[in-house]
Parts: structure tokens; sequence; C-alpha cells
């Protein structure tokens, strides 16, 4: 599969801004800063994300960026999208009758790889912006989040 930093660092991205604007806009230095991702590549990320719409730029003093609209209504694949990001499973181009084989034909797992890109783009479409920077997202670390309950792991008695 294939999903560059520049999908990932255009999602981390967003989520830094939305917990930290409250209504005010955010300048790219700190996303940067807090998020640890170059200044001169969240510039070009930005412009991509301005261009598809996701996010508006205010310039002057105080300036910087700010969602286009409420995270809640942002998913993860549009941001993905937005930054030229193809989620891309198979070596063969996204929906090309072409296969990735030298006489055109598809590999024998073709398919699959191809249902796996479906699945995960569709997953993308499900989680939106907001559900990321609220902690809705339920993870496979076991480490307790806020705003997640506390369980206790299953087989494991707490001592008394």
């Amino acid at each position: 599969m294939k999903l560059s930093t520049k999908g990932r660092y255009a999602v981390m991205a967003m989520v830094d801004l939305s917990c930290h604007s409250k209504g005010s806009p955010v300048a790219l230095a700190d996303i940067a800063e807090r998020q640890e991702i170059s200044l001169s590549y969240l510039e070009q990320l930005f412009g991509k994300l301005r261009k598809g719409g996701l996010v508006k730029s205010v310039r002057g003093p105080g300036g910087g960026y700010l969602l286009s609209r409420p995270a809640g209504q942002m998913r993860i694949s549009d941001i993905i999208m937005a930054v030229d990001e193809p989620i891309q499973t198979t070596r063969c181009s996204p929906g090309s009758p072409a296969g990735c084989h030298h006489n055109k034909g598809r590999c024998l797992t073709h398919d699959l790889w191809e249902e796996l890109g479906n699945q995960i783009y569709l997953y993308l479409s499900s989680v939106s912006l907001a559900d990321v920077v609220d902690r809705r997202i339920l993870g496979s670390s076991g480490v307790f989040r806020p705003g997640f309950p506390a369980e206790e792991p299953t087989g494991i008695v707490a001592a008394q």
C-alpha cells in the first residue's frame, strides 16, 4: 500500500489546526514546530488544502489558516485526496483496465489488493476530522487516552 508522508502529514497538520484554532488563524510555523514537520513542506501541503477548499488563509499580522468548515463535516479521505495522495494498493494505475504485468495482464491477487484499497478508502471516508480530534478512533495500543473509558485488560486481575 502506498500512503506517503504527504497524506499522513496533511492529516496531522489538519488535526493540529483543528485543535489549536479556536476561531483564530493558526500560523503554519506553529504547526510545523508542534508536529515536527518542515515549514516549507507544510506550505506546499496547505496550498493544496486551500485549493481543495479545506482551509482558508488569513493574511497579515495574526494571520494563518482556519478550517473552511466544521471538523465534523470534513472526512479524512477529503484531506488525503486534496493533497493528491491516491490510496493505492496495487502496482497498476487505479481504475485502469490494464494490469501491472508486462503483457498488461492483472496479477493473480489484483482483486484482493484492489478491494483492500476500496476498504481503506471507505474507512477513511467514515472518519471525520472531529473524530480524530476528539479521540473517538479506537486504537489497539491498549494505552489509556483521555476521553476513553479505562478498561482492565481481559484476564488480568488487579492487585488488591
